[in-house]
C-alpha cells in the first residue's frame, strides 16, 4: 500500500487555520492555483470536501472541524522532532552514565570526574564497570555509554574514538626495595621476581620480547588481572610490577617508581563510544568532562571541588 504524502498534513493544517485558499497560499508562499490543487488532493485523500462555499467565503465541514485540533497537534509534534536539540540544562539533567574502564583509570581520574560532574550536573550518576575484555557489544547494545582503552584490531570498526593521552610503562617496587638503592640496568631489572598484568593470563608479552633482544629474561612468579592488584602485591612483597605510568599515578603513592632501563612500548589510550550517541548533548558534555579531567592529571579544579563540598554540606544540614 502506497504511503500518504505527509506534506499534505502541513497544507491541511494551514488551510483549516486560515479557512481560505488565498490566505493559506500566502502563508505557505504558494500560488492560489497550486493551493487549489493541494485542496483537491486533500479532498480526494480524505473523501470529504473539507471547506465548502458559504456566500463569499468558505466554511469547514464537520469532518474538517473534527480534524483541526488533531492535525495541528500532529504538525507541532513533527516540528518538535525535526527541530535541533535544545540547549542542555545541566542543572536539571537526571541521567545515569555507564563507563567501562580499567580500575587504574578509575583510581587516577574517577575522583576528578565525579567532582566535575557533581558540580555541573548534580542529577547525573556515574556508574563505573570493569573492563574484562575488548568486546564492543556493550557499546553497540547501549548497556555502556562510554569506554576507555587502547584501539586495536579487535575494536569495533563503527565506533567513534578520540585519543585521550599516551602512556608509557614504568617499574614500581616497595619503598626500600633493592632496586631503589642502585642504578637500574636491564640485567638488574630482569634478575628480580615479577608480577605481571594480563587479562588473558599470559605470562610473556612485549616487555619480555624486548628483554630477549637484550639477552636477558625475567622471572614471572605471579599473573594478575589488574594494575591495582599488581601494585598492591609489589607494595607488600619484593615483587617488581611493570605498569602504565599515568594510569597508576595515585596507586603508586609512597612507592619507588622508575623508568625502565630499555625502550618499552607505549600505550595510546582513547575514548570510545557508539555513533548513535555522537550528537547527544548530554553524552557530548560527558566526553568533554573526561577529556578535561584527564588533561589536568585527574584533579578537578578547586572551584569545582568547593562547589561539590558546599552541596554535600547543605544536604547534611537539611538532613540534620
Amino acid at each position: 500500500m502506497a504511503l500518504p504524502d505527509l506534506n499534505l498534513l502541513v497544507t491541511l493544517d494551514v488551510l483549516l487555520a486560515e479557512g481560505s485558499v488565498a490566505g493559506a497560499a500566502r502563508r505557505l508562499r504558494l500560488s492560489p492555483s497550486a493551493m487549489s490543487r493541494a485542496l483537491s488532493r486533500l479532498r480526494e485523500t480524505l473523501g470529504d470536501p473539507l471547506l465548502v462555499r458559504a456566500g463569499r467565503g468558505l466554511v469547514p465541514t464537520p469532518r474538517a472541524l473534527e480534524l483541526r485540533e488533531r492535525v495541528s497537534q500532529l504538525v507541532q509534534n513533527a516540528e518538535a522532532v525535526l527541530r535541533p536539540a535544545e540547549t542542555l540544562d545541566l542543572k536539571r539533567l537526571v541521567r545515569t552514565f555507564t563507563l567501562r574502564t580499567s580500575e587504574g583509570f578509575v583510581e587516577s581520574f574517577g575522583p576528578g570526574l565525579i567532582a566535575r560532574s557533581g558540580a555541573e550536573a548534580p542529577g547525573v550518576q556515574l556508574r563505573f564497570v570493569p573492563k574484562p575484555d575488548k568486546d564492543s557489544t556493550s557499546l553497540r547494545d547501549g548497556t555502556v555509554d562510554l569506554e576507555t582503552g587502547v584501539v586495536d584490531k579487535d575494536t569495533g570498526p563503527e565506533l567513534r574514538t578520540q585519543v585521550l593521552f599516551r602512556d608509557r610503562f614504568i617499574g614500581v617496587v616497595r619503598s626500600g626495595h633493592a632496586l631503589s638503592r642502585a642504578r637500574i640496568t636491564p640485567a638488574s631489572y630482569a634478575a628480580g621476581r615479577h608480577v605481571v598484568f594480563s587479562r588473558r593470563g599470559i605470562a610473556k608479552g612485549r616487555i619480555d620480547e624486548t628483554l630477549a633482544t637484550l639477552g636477558v629474561a625475567r622471572e614471572v612468579v605471579t599473573i594478575v588481572g589488574g594494575f591495582a592488584t599488581a601494585i598492591a602485591l609489589a607494595r607488600a612483597t619484593e615483587l617488581i610490577a611493570t605498569v602504565p605510568e599515568r594510569h597508576t599515578q595515585s596507586l603508586r603513592a609512597g612507592m619507588f617508581s622508575f623508568a625502565l632501563p630499555f625502550a618499552a612500548p607505549e600505550l595510546t589510550v582513547s575514548l570510545l563510544w557508539h555513533p548513535r550517541l555522537d550528537a547527544d548533548p548530554a553524552h557530548r558534555w560527558l566526553r568533554d568532562c573526561v577529556r578535561d579531567v584527564v588533561a589536568t592529571g585527574g584533579v578537578a579544579p578547586r572551584s569545582l571541588q568547593r562547589s561539590g563540598e558546599a552541596r554535600r554540606s547543605s544536604r547534611t544540614r537539611r538532613k540534620g
